[in-house]
């Protein structure tokens, strides 16, 4: 019995080693998630965008923004000329806090009682908000360069989500977690399913081309991603009080570009893996880092700027960025169009990946 059940691991080991894919998984899933949570993956968040509207321009203004940017929690960006044009970057995703120093601040420092700075803090994204808080401690400069407490000289402004309810910051961006989930593994056991089923070299001897090929199938499931993207946003708004701040219409776009290029990402898996196992390996590899590494969960300024790098590389990085500035802050499109620029790039840069490696099958 023994030398059966030997016998038997045997064959095992070898399958395994002619199986390439399976054997990176077992090594790649390691090191990634060894990668993920301790590197990039950082709690204590720093280097925040924001940017300033010094509407007193006094010495004392100029030092308390030296002042706040000396905590490295914030990373200043280039000042805005009004509160209006402030909101707008906010509004667009370009920053996280915004800082409105009024032309009455020397007046209002003198005053205990009364707030001389207003923090602008972005309530869409999680953690973003009790971070931008602890400015609020930092001490104002006072008479003669002296420092005095903080006291009630901030007001902070959560915008988008007063109350601060997670259930705002998740389920928007919860949207694109679920899509990418389920549309890379429909799409990526597509071409396997097919080459498994036999019915590959039926559609070899079809007039058919392989961009036809993959129009034709990403369409249907354009249409179900669509689907759960209206189950998802209804079931949040009903039942979390999520609002919807956008318009409808703009949230359709911008959800109907991240399921294409989802889509396509799982139709290159497709067309790599030699299986519909080894597909769905390929896909749950893709998950992981597009979940930990979009803003999600974790704050995109609190990685490491190699890991924002890769992350620029993901397509749901790109999607939590609209569907948040759509539904949550009520951006348009337009304001929003280097993240479509983007997402729109990877839609095309993978749909003629896989269409060319397809046709190369063909041959």
């Amino acid at each position: 019995m023994l030398g059966r059940i030997f016998a038997v691991m045997q064959k095992e080991v070898r399958q395994l080693g002619r199986d390439r894919i399976t054997f990176a998984m077992i090594v790649g899933i390691p090191l990634m998630q060894i990668l993920l949570f301790g590197y990039a993956i950082n709690f204590d968040v720093r280097g925040l965008r924001a940017a300033v509207v010094d509407q007193a321009g006094t010495s004392y203004s100029r030092a308390l923004i030296g002042d706040l940017q000396a905590t490295g929690v914030i990373v200043l960006k280039p000042p805005s000329p009004s509160v209006a044009d402030l909101r707008r970057r906010i509004d667009a995703g370009e920053l996280s806090v915004g800082i409105v120093i009024p032309a009455d601040f020397e007046r209002r420092r003198l005053e205990p009682d009364r707030p001389a700075v207003q923090l602008l803090v972005d309530g869409s994204e999680p953690m973003i908000d009790g971070i931008a808080r602890s400015l609020s401690s930092t001490p104002m400069p006072g008479r003669a360069g002296l420092q005095q407490p903080a006291g009630r000289f901030f007001e902070v402004t959560t915008e988008f989500n007063p109350e601060r309810r997670t259930a705002v910051q998740v389920v928007p961006a919860l949207i694109g977690v679920i899509l990418n989930m389920t549309m890379v593994i429909f799409t990526a056991a597509a071409i396997v399913r097919e080459r498994e089923r036999g019915n590959l070299e039926l559609l070899i001897t079809t007039p058919i081309s392989s961009g036809e090929l993959m129009t034709g199938k990403l369409m249907p499931y354009v249409f179900i991603g669509l689907l759960q993207a209206t189950l998802v946003l209804v079931v949040g708004m009903w039942i979390f009080d999520v609002p919807l701040n956008g318009s409808l219409a703009q949230f359709y776009l911008a959800a109907a570009l991240f399921i294409a290029s989802t889509l396509t990402l799982g139709l290159v898996i497709s067309t790599i893996a030699t299986t519909q196992l080894q597909a769905f390996q390929m896909a749950f590899m893709t998950m992981l880092p597009s979940i930990l590494m979009s803003g999600f969960v974790f704050p995109f300024d609190g990685m490491p700027k190699p890991a924002q790098w890769f992350a620029q590389l993901l397509p749901l990085t790109h999607f939590v960025d609209m569907v948040r500035g759509v539904v949550l802050r009520g951006a348009p499109l337009m304001d929003l169009k280097v993240q479509v620029a983007k997402l729109l790039a990877f839609f095309v840069v993978t749909l003629l990946i896989a269409t060319r490696r397809f046709h190369k099958s063909l041959d």
